[in-house]
């Protein structure tokens, strides 16, 4: 069953034009990977899924209509974010971020907890003292908190030392086995999404230019439109 569904997604700046024709979908309990060169209108388009800026297009989560939501209706129907910068709450501790966050569901304190015990041994400290990676680690689960049905990862690795890149994949992947969650990631670790997702699409100039199964990403499709 189609969760997401985006067709001819257009979106602005201003007067400038960023998005001029995306299509992409995510199914129920699929992990699709949204991949191309910086600039190329990855995170634009996840800020119009979020309805964080406005956007024209067709735009619909479990066949309801994205357009007619501001961004808090667009996450209590299901989409949890995990945004580019992490933006977690920086005057709140490691705790309160959580809790304010939360909604019924699976997702608990404990469970964050049991994924980044690093979590419960700074759940006292204010947001704003933790490492880049302890507050990656926060907003992915402050968005779990939020008990969505699909995840959005913005570049959740981006800027991360190796072992926490690590910590943090390893996450991905127990979120994804434990429970099923449809998840859509913007990164560019093609070693890692290709461990991960079953589907890839990629962006180019704010246009969707190659969707397909990530076993069908060749070199080629890879140098032309990811590789540096």
């Amino acid at each position: 069953m189609t969760l997401l569904e985006v067709q001819g997604l257009t979106a602005s700046y201003g007067a400038s034009q960023a998005l001029f024709g995306v299509d992409l979908s995510v199914d129920e309990g699929e992990v699709v990977a949204l991949m191309g060169r910086n600039g190329m209108g990855k995170t634009t388009t996840v800020k119009s899924i979020c309805r964080m800026i406005p956007s024209e297009g067709r735009l619909t989560f479990a066949g309801r209509d994205l357009h007619a939501m501001p961004s808090h209706r667009a996450a209590r129907a299901g989409i949890g974010l995990v945004p580019e910068g992490r933006r977690c709450f920086a005057g709140l501790s490691v705790a309160e971020n959580l809790t304010a966050a939360a909604r019924p569901g699976p997702w608990s304190m404990d469970r964050v907890h049991a994924l980044f015990p690093r979590l419960a041994e700074r759940a006292g400290q204010r947001a704003a003292s933790l490492s880049g990676g302890e507050q990656q680690m926060l907003a992915i689960g402050r968005a779990l908190m939020t008990n969505p049905r699909l995840l959005i990862l913005d570049e959740a690795t981006e800027g991360l030392a190796p072992v926490v890149r690590a910590e943090i994949w390893a996450a991905i992947h127990t979120v994804r086995q434990e429970t099923g969650m449809a998840i859509l990631l913007v990164d560019k670790s093609l070693k890692e999404l290709s461990r991960i997702a079953d589907r890839a699409v990629i962006l180019a100039r704010g246009r969707t230019v190659w969707a397909g199964a990530m076993t069908a990403l060749s070199p080629e499709i890879t140098q032309r439109h990811v590789g540096v």
